[in-house]
């Protein structure tokens, strides 16, 4: 469970993972291209910037957690890609210095950045190999969060690096097929760990779209066959779905349609 490093701290005082099996994670930096400021952020009106809010000193002597997400955003800028490798440098050697083990996520760019749609899969692998290239074991992520640009990208990725451990972000809500086949699609394809948040919190039931996505991981269910269980099931708790079953049984989303499962 990925939460800010002062919500764990109140979860913690308030025992919330006492005798659970969940592991508690923290967001370790919070880069300027997920800086959503109202009316309209910063997320696409410049270069990804690195910045920290959390202090791992401070995690570490609260024993909060052990564990904490390192983002990154590669733009095709030198002078920006080179602001953000530095700033991991300095990050990793923080971690190193106070026990933290952390899970890196690559986002895609941020801006406009002369690469064609084709070639951003490549252009994230090339860019993640190049961070971790002169990193020892030691300092090396636990795994990856990683956009998922379709099959050829993320079979390359992981052919690269047989030790790495690949794991896909969720991104937007989409269809609840989009979430089954996202999953379905990643675990074919290479990936082991999926970090999905608005997929789950913005479905109708998260206890059993998560359910039904172990489900999709294990082989058990196809994509369309787990999206017609899970309306089953919110029609036998009477839970309203947001979309009907013949709309939400289509994939939406535009990396996953060449490869969708029959």
């Amino acid at each position: 469970m990925l939460v800010s490093a002062s919500n764990l701290e109140l979860l913690q005082e308030a025992g919330a993972f006492e005798g659970s099996a969940v592991k508690p994670a923290f967001r370790a930096n919070d880069t300027t291209d997920i800086w959503g400021c109202r009316p309209n952020g910063y997320g696409k009106l410049g270069p990804s910037r690195p910045f920290r809010t959390a202090s791992l000193k401070d995690v570490a002597e609260a024993r909060l957690s052990d564990l904490g997400l390192y983002s990154i955003t590669f733009v095709n800028n030198v002078e920006a890609d080179l602001r953000s490798l530095e700033a991991f440098a300095a990050f990793r050697e923080d971690a190193a210095a106070n026990a933290i083990k952390y899970f890196l996520e690559v986002f895609n760019p941020n801006i406009e950045c002369d690469v064609p749609p084709e070639s951003l899969g490549q252009f994230v692998n090339d860019n993640l190999a190049r961070c971790l290239s002169g990193v020892l074991k030691h300092k090396r992520p636990q795994f990856l969060k990683y956009p998922y640009n379709g099959p050829k990208a993320l079979e390359e990725l992981v052919s690269y690096d047989p030790q790495l451990v690949v794991g896909v972000l969720g991104g937007g809500a989409g269809t609840n097929r989009d979430t089954f086949e996202l999953l379905y699609q990643a675990e074919k394809y290479g990936a082991r760990v999926a970090l999905f948040g608005r997929k789950i919190n913005l479905a109708e039931s998260q206890l059993d779209i998560v359910h039904y996505m172990r489900l999709v991981a294990d082989g058990g269910l196809k994509p369309a066959e787990a999206v017609r269980a899970y309306h089953a099931v919110l029609k036998e708790k009477r839970i309203a779905p947001v979309r009907a079953l013949e709309d939400d049984i289509k994939v939406t989303e535009a990396v996953l349609q060449e490869a969708a499962s029959s």
